[in-house]
């Protein structure tokens, strides 16, 4: 009722001004709206007209302006929701993949790159499930479009530069871990990734100029223990590839530097003695292997000597070394079965049965064990303990055992070399039947298995003259 009332004082408020200002103002004004056609209207009138024609105009622009944050906050709660259902599918394939739940999680993703294909934390993790299941071309594929979605996201980058070196694709893995360091040159993750594929590839320059950045780095006492005897093996590496490459010199400088680090270190040694041996120098190559024993007291040291020794023809020699190292540790079974072996070796029956027919055996004996006992009691004309060991040799039930075993991934190799082929850590092989405990600690996994090692060929199995 207030309204209407209001409403009807307001109009005739409205009118006794219109008819006040029409007496003002009389006459008329002509108002053409095309060439023939024409209204005549009063001052005050045309008033009313322009103002009507301003309201309608300033009408029509608020509701269009209005129409269109209509529109555009309903695009923005329909983004909203997308977004929270993608989020939400990101966020349980986290969750299933987390939970071992592989295929679901694969699932999830993909319905939320269906929502969403920019969804750069999908692709990401996507891509990590293909990789995981060695899927690596799509791995790549994903991980590059989550890059050009993303350039300077460092995670991204890492995982593609992992699904390539998985592919084998070592180039082009060095390259992208390259383009991460031009975004974040002090990235460890980077330089360490870099390292170990140089390591792959065996370029062990690169890789030891690596290895000295990161020593530099801000790492625990624990990283930095691993890193220091890494860089021991690198160093090592170093000289043996100058070594084959017929620059002794350099290599013996890489050699002095990784025993300088590790004093235990015995394939530098090795490689050392190999120098000498090279530029002719047997008798100071045999000089600095007994030192080196007596130093480390590693039993692979005398194997070495002992193919020195015979190639120099002074098989005496080596019996001292032998006997000396013997009556300094007269229960050390390793040292007296080598032993018991070199003198069968150099027909010495006699000496070689009393000395292995008394030895303290291991549980499980190797089968060349049982050949040599076999053929002494053949030449003893011991005939019924010749057969017993034959049947021992012959009927073994295990795999033979090999003189090289790695402390480290329990591989074993019929020849000694600096670094483990399988593991790819060094200075891990020890001598069999008896574990030989003297070897130093082993070094730190540099990362690829099935690593290429080239033994010295002066170390030759200690079984395989038997």
């Amino acid at each position: 009722m207030l309204r209407l009332l209001l409403t009807v004082f307001l109009l005739s408020v409205a009118i006794l001004l219109y008819g006040y200002f029409q007496e003002l103002n009389p006459g008329s004004v002509s108002f053409r709206t095309g060439p023939t056609t024409a209204f005549d209207l009063s001052p005050v009138s045309l008033v009313l007209v322009s103002m009507a024609l301003g309201a309608l105009i300033v009408t029509l622009l608020v509701g269009a302006r209005e129409t269109k944050h209509m529109v555009l906050n309903w695009r923005s709660a329909r983004l909203r929701r997308r977004e929270e259902k993608v989020e939400a599918l990101y966020r349980e394939g986290i969750h299933a993949f987390l939970s071992k739940r592989t295929s679901e999680a694969m699932e999830l993703f993909q319905k939320a790159l269906a929502l969403d294909p920019t969804h750069a934390e999908s692709l990401l993790w996507l891509g990590n499930i293909y990789r995981s299941e060695k899927n690596y071309p799509e791995a790549i594929r994903l991980h590059r479009k989550a890059r050009s979605l993303e350039e300077r996201s460092v995670e991204v980058s890492l995982a593609l530069a992992k699904d390539l070196e998985d592919a084998k694709r070592f180039e082009e893995a060095l390259q992208t871990l390259q383009d991460v360091l031009k975004l974040d040159h002090a990235n460890v993750t980077a330089w360490m990734r870099k390292r170990d594929l140089y390591i792959r590839l065996e370029k062990w320059n690169d890789a030891l100029e690596i290895q000295h950045r990161l020593m530099k780095a801000n790492l625990s006492d624990e990283d930095q223990r691993a890193e220091a005897t890494l860089l021991v093996g690198i160093t090592y590496e170093v000289g043996r590839q100058f070594l084959e490459r017929g620059r002794p010199e350099k290599a013996r400088r890489y050699f002095r530097g990784a025993i300088k680090r590790d004093k235990r270190f015995l394939p530098a040694y090795i490689g050392l003695g190999e120098i000498l041996i090279h530029e002719g120098k047997t008798k100071n190559a045999a000089e600095i292997l007994e030192k080196v024993y007596a130093k480390t007291g590693n039993v692979i040291v005398l194997h070495r000597l002992e193919e020195l020794y015979l190639e120099m023809g002074e098989p005496g020699e080596i019996l001292r070394v032998y006997e000396t190292a013997i009556q300094r540790d007269p229960q050390n079974s390793v040292l007296k079965f080598y032993l018991g072996k070199l003198y069968y070796r150099l027909e010495m029956v006699d000496e070689a049965y009393d000395l292995l027919s008394t030895l303290e055996r291991p549980q499980d004996q190797p089968s060349d064990f049982h050949k040599i006992m076999a053929n002494l009691y053949l030449r003893k004309q011991q005939m019924e303990l010749a057969v017993e060991e034959l049947k021992k040799a012959l009927g073994f039930k295990k795999r033979v055992v090999v003189p090289y075993r790695c402390l480290r991934c329990q591989q074993e190799s019929a020849e000694w070399s600096g670094r483990c082929r399988h593991c790819g850590v060094w200075n891990t092989y020890v001598a069999l039947p008896w574990v030989d405990r003297s070897g130093s600690e082993p070094l730190r996994d540099s990362g690829p298995a099935e690593a290429r090692s080239i033994p010295y060929q002066g170390i030759a199995s200690p079984f395989e003259t038997v």
